[in-house]
């Protein structure tokens, strides 16, 4: 058998000769010199010419086809779309962040300053009237000048719409069998009048942690202008159920202007509270029953069902509806006047304002009179006219007892961050208390906060552990307990924040970085 490699012919003696003469060299102590003089390259081996490497006919090479059919004017269209949103969407982004730009000039503090800053921990400055808490605080924002988010951010809310329409979907498949099944005992009502109903969800007003983060599921009936309230409840990652909360009845207001009068379609809406006694409900939590008023808020509603059911049923505006018209005009006026004073320190004023009025509610009912609510003001120096004050009170001490909750008065005078934030910060604060007791570990929150996407730990101007001891620092404020933050606490923290953030993704991007939800 005879091998030829490049012109040079080897027979398996001659191989046997090549592999015994490299024994020799292996037993001596040589050098690669002595190797090369034993062994010299071949004569017929040719010096490799890189220029005379050509491209031959025989290799395949990539043709591109010249039949391709031109792209229709539906992709054409598409393109050009998308073209456009992308321009728009970058233009916008770009104003955004110069506008922020130039209101954190003046706030950030140089690194000159960073040893100064350390030691007037607590104490104020005199330039801007910002604590290091404050700062501290302010760093949050900072997340939403990361413009890669937005992409993430919009899969993960497409993703939660489709989850929270199935979820919806079943829990009314259940409540019309449920009502069905009760129903035909007792009347000819059909399935048709139940049809006509406005789904909504809403959340329990409480400082009970755990109460004010039960997810609640209504009806609202037109027929006979009765709702009824469930509660759903996720047992595992699979099994879910929903648990009837508020009975199937015609209920009326039982405070404000509408008090007395029966709920309408007209009283269904974002933002509205539903109000109800809790002595009527003897199937409620203990937790809700020591409160005289169970109040809900709806943070969602079926727009398309509550539009349809408008237009066949006409709600002529009364004197209540103005008067609530012009109650609102009154809280706005006074809110826009707060917010700009507490536009860059309403983290620590809200949170150390909860603690305060906590320590005033001797008795732990949650209301307080007046002269309570004048020394608060003034010491978190918030300047509020006594016209402005006078009229607040007089909407709000609507019972004339002389006493007023102040989780109610600081909303009507501070307002709060829309349905919309707010039910990012539940989430939030959801995914911490996986045990649904009300309240997290300082050492849970501290595994959960992730500083990796920060954009001052992107640029390498801080570290994660910095950012978050940064968070910390500030949250510990608001915490009246040293190693556990209760949800009332949590959601105070945010509440500051949002007043400084004007856009509502900005805000949702502020929540969703750092605790990946």
């Amino acid at each position: 058998m005879d091998l030829e490699v490049k012109g040079v012919a080897a027979s398996p003696r001659s191989q046997t000769q090549s592999f015994s003469g490299r024994r020799k060299p292996l037993q001596q102590r040589w050098t690669s010199k002595s190797w090369v003089i034993q062994n010299p390259c071949p004569p017929v081996v040719p010096r490799l010419d890189l220029g005379s490497l050509v491209d031959s006919d025989d290799e395949e090479q990539d043709i591109i086809p010249e039949d391709l059919p031109a792209p229709t004017s539906k992709y054409k269209l598409k393109y050009q779309q998308y073209k456009t949103e992308m321009k728009e969407g970058y233009k916008q982004y770009c104003q955004r962040n110069a506008e922020k730009t130039k209101s954190n000039i003046r706030y950030q503090p140089s690194p000159r300053n960073k040893t100064d800053d350390k030691n007037a921990q607590g104490e104020e400055a005199v330039t801007d009237d910002l604590t290091t808490l404050d700062r501290k605080a302010l760093l949050q924002q900072r997340y939403a000048d990361n413009p890669y988010q937005a992409q993430q951010s919009t899969r993960k809310s497409n993703a939660e719409t489709v989850a929270a329409e199935k979820k919806k979907q079943s829990v009314a498949e259940q409540v019309m069998l449920d009502h069905l099944c009760r129903i035909r005992t007792h009347s000819t009502l059909t399935e048709n009048m139940l049809s006509r109903k406005v789904q909504f969800d809403c959340r329990i007003i409480s400082r009970n942690g755990r109460d004010a983060c039960r997810e609640l599921i209504g009806f609202f009936f037109i027929h006979d202008q009765s709702l009824t309230i469930y509660e759903y409840r996720q047992f595992g990652k699979n099994r879910t159920n929903v648990l009837p909360f508020i009975k199937k009845n015609t209920y009326s207001h039982q405070c404000g202007r509408r008090k007395g009068k029966q709920y309408q379609l007209g009283d269904f809406y974002i933002g509205a509270n539903l109000t109800f006694l809790s002595s009527d409900h003897l199937r409620l939590p203990e937790s809700i029953k020591e409160n005289t008023l169970l109040i809900l808020r709806i943070t969602n509603i079926d727009r398309v069902a509550s539009d349809d059911l408008r237009t066949d049923s006409v709600e002529q505006e009364d004197d209540t509806t103005r008067q609530e018209a012009n109650d609102r005009l009154v809280f706005k006026a006074i809110q826009d006047k707060l917010k700009e004073q507490l536009h860059k320190r309403g983290v620590r004023i809200l949170t150390a304002m909860g603690k305060y009025f906590q320590q005033l509610d001797k008795e732990g009912n949650g209301l307080l009179d007046k002269a309570d609510f004048k020394q608060a003001l003034k010491v978190f120096h918030l300047e509020m006219s006594e016209k402005d004050f006078e009229s607040s009170w007089l909407i709000l001490n609507d019972n004339g007892n002389g006493k007023v909750d102040y989780g109610e008065f600081r909303r009507a005078i501070i307002g709060e961050m829309n349905e919309y934030r707010k039910s990012f910060v539940r989430k939030a604060f959801m995914k911490l208390d996986f045990n649904k007791t009300g309240s997290v570990p300082i050492i849970d929150i501290r595994k959960c906060y992730c500083a990796k996407k920060h954009p001052q730990v992107i640029s390498g101007h801080s570290t994660e552990e910095e950012i978050k001891l940064s968070f910390l620092e500030t949250l510990k404020e608001a915490c009246s307990k040293s190693d556990e933050v209760s949800y009332c606490e949590f959601e105070d923290y945010y509440e500051g924040l949002s007043i400084g953030v004007v856009d509502d993704e900005d805000f949702v991007t502020i929540l969703r970085t750092p605790w990946g939800i």
